[in-house]
């Protein structure tokens, strides 16, 4: 490996180590919520919401909650709506994503069972909590494979009727809420009410310490996002913001609930805690009583193609890095997405993925590689004028680029194709390490779960750096590292400098042990795919020759 492509992972290698800064600068937190006023005809009125702390109350025991409920069975996932709260989900199975035990994924459990619960401020001025009281105009279990159904829960106010209605539908992770309060809307103060998801999602993956990276609460108002930064109980307050709000949601590594209005809310509120080491995210929408409230309600997978259908740029939730990053790392997604069509194993998809980048970065690579032999080829009369010159560095600057020119060498023709393929090697990085698409995929042999490190020995205990477990692909990378960095020699390497790229070949392998399998397993077969490349493809003329027909 030459010293530029080795500088140019040696950056990258920075940031994964240094990943929850990274995602930091991926995600910065926006500035104060003062700053996202936006001026809305939708907006009910200039007086501040009420602070329904009530919709943010501790939840129920989980079997309380699920006492009188009824199953939905589609053929994604398989629900328990209670009528607690006029159809609260108390429990949310994937049919298609499993833990590492084996069980299917669950996306509720005893934090967040009180969920979609509805409240508001009477006009007396108390909290009205609307969670009990509740009757669903139906008590079977619901099977959906064809076509929609919708189930109504109706509860009496003030001798008057309110209700809530979900529909759920085949082949989708959405259910449709409306809300009518209208006829009690005299009791409500301000006229705005809640609906709530407090207790944010469960985590899902081994790897907790990595999925909390991801995991965050984010409120969309005036286009653009807001994510609480979660805070210790002492601290933590609830964030009430008072502007039109498009969607409010939570996401982990690989899963998220939304809440899309059909209108714009006329305002949202977020409660971020950290205790202990875990994380509770509490998030809410306001609506107008005074017409039916219609929202759709999205838990499932972070799927790209799903989440993008949801509209009201909800997309942004998904890892794709930076802002000029973030069309490159779609189209990767895109591309990974095609050719799983026609390859079904995403192991296979990636190799096939590496030749075409390879093709794809070839002109750039094979310039640096051209570059680094053109310095080689010089290096030894640089050395006699750093030798003649060694008194005077201005002679020898001069003399320097007067070589350079003569023999038609650009000291930056080797480090400026590497850096034009940094967008591409962070989209790369963003989109393998976060892809539901990989979680859970085979590739072959060892390799379960491209997903996860293809760990084959537990070592018993946590090594700096390296981890607890010893993986494979890391080590196989490591040795494509060492033989491409044999076959080309680098210009004044020895010494100390010979050393510290051992040094740095070891630190991506203890790196990288910990890293998806997916990832690791595309930059081996790249390393692969450029030691062929320097092999077949790159002339094997003299450096001497090589440096005669450059300056020709």
């Amino acid at each position: 490996m030459d010293r530029n492509s080795l500088l140019a992972f040696l950056l990258i290698a920075v940031i994964i180590f240094l990943m929850p800064e990274y995602y930091k600068l991926v995600n910065p937190s926006p500035p104060d919520t003062d700053s996202l006023i936006v001026d809305s005809e939708e907006r009910i009125e200039e007086l501040p919401l009420p602070d329904l702390n009530i919709a943010f109350s501790p939840s129920p025991n989980k079997q309380e909650e699920t006492a009188r409920s009824f199953s939905v069975r589609t053929n994604l996932y398989t629900a328990e709506i209670s009528a607690i709260n006029g159809g609260s989900i108390a429990s949310f199975v994937l049919h298609n994503y499993a833990l590492n035990d084996s069980e299917n994924v669950e996306l509720i459990d005893n934090n967040n069972v009180n969920n979609l619960m509805m409240g508001f401020r009477s006009i007396d001025g108390d909290d009205v909590s609307l969670s009990s009281g509740w009757v669903a105009d139906n008590d079977y279990d619901i099977h959906i494979y064809e076509r929609e159904t919708t189930v109504t829960f109706h509860r009496a106010f003030d001798d008057k009727q309110i209700s809530r209605s979900l529909t759920f539908y085949p082949n989708k992770y959405i259910i449709d809420i409306s809300v009518d309060l209208s006829e009690v809307q005299h009791r409500v103060s301000q006229g705005v009410s809640t609906v709530t998801w407090p207790g944010g999602l469960p985590l899902t993956e081994p790897n907790k310490k990595d999925e909390q990276v991801y995991y965050k609460a984010m409120v969309f108002q005036g286009d653009e996002t807001y994510t609480p930064k979660p805070q210790k109980p002492a601290k933590a307050r609830l964030e009430r913001m008072d502007y039109p709000t498009d969607w409010i949601a939570i996401r982990t590594k690989y899963f998220i609930t939304a809440l899309v209005p059909q209108k714009q809310a006329p305002g949202s509120q977020v409660l971020a805690i950290q205790e202990n080491g875990d994380i509770r995210y509490d998030v809410g929408l306001y609506f107008d009583v005074s017409r039916p409230f219609l929202s759709t309600l999205y838990v499932g997978p972070l799927e790209y193609g799903r989440i993008k259908k949801l509209g009201k740029n909800v997309d942004q939730i998904m890892n794709f890095g930076w802002a000029f990053i973030r069309p490159i790392s779609k189209i990767v997604h895109w591309f990974l997405i095609f050719l799983y069509k026609y390859i079904p194993n995403y192991g296979f998809v990636l190799l096939v993925f590496s030749v075409l980048v390879k093709i794809l970065v070839y002109p750039l690579t094979n310039k640096s590689h051209t570059s680094t032999k053109k310095m080689q080829a010089i290096q030894p009369m640089l050395n006699d004028l750093r030798e003649k010159h060694k008194n005077d560095q201005r002679k020898f600057a001069q003399a320097q680029m007067a070589l350079f020119k003569e023999h038609g060498v650009n000291p930056l023709s080797g480090c400026i194709p590497i850096l034009l393929q940094m967008p591409l090697l962070f989209a790369l990085f963003t989109v393998f390490r976060s892809s539901i698409e990989l979680r859970g995929s085979p590739f072959i042999f060892w390799i379960k779960d491209l997903s996860r490190p293809d760990a084959v020995f537990d070592l018993g205990i946590n090594l700096p750096l390296y981890g607890d477990q010893v993986a494979i692909l890391p080590i196989l990378m490591g040795v494509t590292m060492f033989i491409q960095m044999k076959s080309t020699p680098m210009p004044q390497a020895g010494g100390q400098q010979k050393y510290m790229m051992y040094f740095m070949n070891g630190f991506f392998v203890l790196i990288f042990n910990q890293f998806p399998s997916g990832l690791v397993l595309y930059y081996t077969l790249f390393n692969i795919l450029t030691i062929l490349q320097q092999k077949y493809l790159t002339p094997q003329s003299s450096l001497e020759g090589l440096v005669n027909k450059s300056s020709g």
